[in-house]
């Protein structure tokens, strides 16, 4: 129970920072006033405070008190605090460069994949497939599907330091699914586009491999910008009290 307190605290606190409902460069309330505001013991209050911390959000000191940090010391490779970026609004420009990192590292992963992945590796990612295609059909929403199939793509690369970006990136899948209000489409779009990446791997294709990933970027890029054109990010205070990710 002190861990679920901890981690909805976490998360609260967290993406009122990064609202901006704290101001940078500013001291946030007193112990006794967050603990109060919180609903939660100085215990509990003191160990989200370390943990927003060591993410960059905050600072602390024996004279400054705990004080909140320009957006350039966030540690912006942290599942958090992207996923309470997106959650609380995102520009064109940060979509773009989210965009730049999985272009950076998914195609490559996969040029490795389609050299290094097993048998078995292969077939849980077919099964992953089918498991997509299938809740699609259903009319149901596959993103569940969709990031472990990522997932699987990341880890039969084979490389255990671009295995350790999974977390980051189904952050980044989910955040951003949810921040564009997606729903369930029948056939989902984007099936075709992981059709050709399970083909270059299955064929063991590491040039196809790599284009037909980021070919898949480059397809959830522009649905994301066209969301941009049709629909305008809501504000930040209206994405307060979204589903977490």
């Amino acid at each position: 129970m002190s861990r679920n307190l901890h981690s909805k605290t976490l998360h609260h606190l967290g993406e009122a920072i990064v609202a901006g409902r704290y101001p940078r460069n500013q001291s946030v309330p007193t112990e006794p006033v967050l603990c109060a505001s919180l609903g939660v013991s100085r215990t509990v209050l003191r160990e989200t405070v370390k943990s927003l911390v060591a993410k960059g959000l905050l600072s602390t000191g024996p004279k400054v008190g705990t004080r909140v940090l320009t957006e350039d010391h966030w540690n912006w490779l942290d599942p958090d605090v992207l996923a309470w970026q997106f959650r609380v609004g995102f520009s064109r420009e940060f979509l773009h460069s989210v965009c730049e990192l999985r272009r950076v590292v998914e195609p490559q992963c996969l040029r490795l994949a389609a050299q290094r992945a097993t048998d078995q590796q292969l077939l849980e990612l077919e099964a992953a497939f089918h498991r997509m295609k299938e809740a699609a059909a259903a009319g149901h929403d596959d993103l569940s599907e969709d990031l472990h199939f990522h997932h699987l793509l990341l880890k039969a690369g084979g490389n255990r330091l671009l295995g350790q970006m999974s977390r980051l990136l189904q952050a980044l899948l989910r955040a951003g699914y949810e921040r564009l209000g997606r729903r369930p489409a029948v056939p989902d779009p984007h099936l075709p586009w992981h059709a050709a990446v399970l083909a270059a791997l299955v064929a063991r294709d590491p040039e196809q491999a790599q284009q037909a990933m980021g070919a898949l970027i480059d397809a959830l890029e522009a649905d994301m910008l066209e969301y941009f054109k049709s629909s305008p990010p809501h504000s930040a205070h209206a994405m307060v009290g979204a589903a977490a990710a």
